[in-house]
């Protein structure tokens, strides 16, 4: 299934775009397969870093130099109450936002539901600029 989220960001990335996860936390299956299978620029970041690679940054007061430049922000099942403030960075830094919910939540924002392969997520397009 994870295989499925990172498969599906490297469709959507070119070599050497930068693609932000967001609350990485102790999983790093999608970061471990994009590092592997692809040359993008991939930046973790989490509230309390597990691994000296990860970055120190708290979504709801974001540190917006991190996610400047970024084609795309994920983040794999984050609680609710951060969607907003994941969608806010995305429009601020005019990225693509990937969320993999848990099965049972819902965006409080008008997000794409997509069904790749065996696995689900929104998607959230910021409101101005390309991507």
């Amino acid at each position: 299934m994870w295989e499925c989220l990172a498969s599906y960001i490297i469709q959507e990335c070119n070599p050497n775009d930068k693609v932000v996860e967001v609350g990485v936390g102790r999983f790093f299956k999608v970061a471990e397969y994009l590092q592997e299978y692809s040359m993008i620029d991939l930046i973790l970041t989490d509230i309390k870093p597990s691994h000296p690679h990860i970055i120190k940054d708290d979504i709801t007061n974001p540190r917006l130099e991190i996610y400047k430049g970024a084609r795309l922000i994920y983040s794999i099942r984050p609680p609710i109450e951060l969607y907003m403030p994941l969608v806010k960075v995305a429009d601020n830094v005019k990225a693509k936002l990937l969320i993999r919910p848990l099965a049972t939540e819902h965006p409080p924002v008008n997000m794409k539901l997509i069904n790749y392969k065996r696995s689900f997520f929104y998607e959230y397009r910021p409101t101005k600029g390309d991507i």
